[in-house]
């Protein structure tokens, strides 16, 4: 590998869905990175074919939202085109849900209603998952999810967990591409910035804001922990 510094794009649908625990340890790589608003990019946008890594984060509206938000079609044909390039890349979330799309799988509104606090992840029941995976596997780990859709498996994909609410929450395809359904990323203090965020979904669904706030004091050092090394055996991985 050059000395050149290595080159991340974020794609972002909401400022406060950001980068996370993921932040330092790319910055500790030496990475530099650049963020892109994906609602006001002027697609095909060149960056996203060219980076070390493209991470496509979170945010409120669903992949089949096209006609009210007409730049998801620009950012499921650049994933399709790095995809099939099998460059490295990384989904959460909606942007997990705009991976499957680009691969031609089916993206939609899960049947058991949202997903949103702190539950455990569990592993696949048809596949091992590899060992960069292990930490988010960890006895007695809670992982934080925000969703109301879900996806079918694309082909080819390896099946690496699910919940007791949805099976497919994360795939891997190859040494180069990770979409994950859930969030490793989130940290207590930047979760308050969700709460005001979503504040009419959460008060749509009756949900405790205080309740919320409690279970990330308590699960999110944990957390934290297992992500930091969960991004470092990742990024080994791939990179």
């Amino acid at each position: 590998m050059s000395s050149q510094a290595l080159q991340a794009v974020v794609l972002s649908h909401l400022p406060f869905e950001d980068l996370g625990t993921l932040e330092p340890e790319l910055l500790r790589r030496g990475f530099s990175i650049e963020t892109i608003d994906a609602a006001t990019a002027k697609f095909p946008v060149a960056q996203l074919q060219v980076a070390d890594l493209l991470v496509v984060l979170g945010g409120p509206i669903g992949v089949y939202d096209v006609a009210d938000y007409p730049f998801l079609t620009g950012e499921m044909d650049a994933l399709r085109q790095r995809l099939a390039a099998r460059k490295p890349t990384l989904g959460i979330c909606l942007g997990s849900q705009l991976m499957a799309a680009a691969l031609g799988s089916r993206v939609y509104p899960g049947e058991r209603g949202s997903e949103i606090g702190w539950f455990p992840l569990l592993p696949a029941a048809d596949s091992t998952a590899p060992e960069w995976f292990q930490p988010l596997l960890a006895d007695d780990l809670a992982l934080f999810h925000w969703h109301g859709d879900t996806f079918e498996l694309p082909q080819e994909a390896l099946h690496l967990a699910r919940t007791d609410l949805y099976e497919n929450q994360a795939f891997a395809l190859g040494d180069f591409a990770l979409a994950l359904q859930f969030h490793p990323e989130v940290t207590e203090l930047g979760l308050e910035r969700w709460y005001v965020g979503h504040s009419c979904e959460l008060r749509q669904k009756r949900l405790s804001i205080n309740k919320l706030r409690e279970d990330s004091h308590s699960h999110a050092p944990a957390l934290k922990r297992a992500a930091a090394d969960f991004w470092k055996l990742w990024l080994d991985h791939i990179l």
